[in-house]
């Protein structure tokens, strides 16, 4: 009796084998399948890079070429397009004309006549023109942060209609004011 519990039946014993074959099988041509679907791609691209590119990357890696040589290399394959990079490009800055009305009325002390605008913002590179639409003369002055006169741009008297210019070609914050009317004060912000 023993020996009739130790003893399995053969077409289990069929069955469980080939359960296990067929999955092993199902295992083995899905590894199949992804490796050359895999390795088509990497032959593929591998194909288009040129032996003595993947030569010298590898020695760039075994330390047998310098740096400066992979460099070169890899300056070489972008110059002739075997690497092509996507770049965006920037916009090349555009020369732009801004305008600052000197209004009727500027002149007085009480008035709500001040510079339009008062903040001019512009990019760098902008010439700015100051017009003059008051009925007394004005002017134009570079001051710096304590008030003080500089010759940064200064314009001589413009009367009515009159107008000068100054291209701001550098970044940064520029107060000016009248000299004939120190409460009139004005900035050009350059970015």
């Amino acid at each position: 009796m023993a020996l009739h519990a130790n003893i399995i039946n053969p077409p289990i014993i069929a069955h469980m084998s080939m359960k296990r074959s067929s999955k092993a099988m199902a295992i083995l041509v899905l590894v199949f399948a992804i490796s050359m679907v895999s390795l088509s791609i990497n032959v593929a691209s591998a194909q288009a890079v040129p032996e003595w590119v993947k030569n010298t990357a590898l020695w760039y890696g075994e330390g047998i070429v310098s740096e400066g040589e992979f460099l070169n290399m890899i300056k070489f394959l972008i110059e002739n397009e075997v690497i092509v990079i996507d770049s965006i490009k920037e916009q090349a800055p555009q020369v732009v004309d801004a305008q600052v009305v000197i209004p009727n009325g500027n002149f007085d002390v009480t008035g709500a006549g001040f510079y339009s605008p008062l903040n001019l913002e512009i990019p760098a590179g902008t010439t700015v023109t100051w017009v003059n639409d008051d009925s007394v003369p004005h002017n134009i002055q570079s001051i710096d942060a304590s008030g003080k006169v500089i010759q940064l741009f200064n314009s001589p008297p413009l009367n009515t209609g009159d107008r000068f210019e100054h291209t701001f070609e550098e970044e940064g914050v520029y107060k000016y004011y009248c000299s004939f009317h120190p409460w009139r004060v004005g900035l050009v912000t350059v970015s």
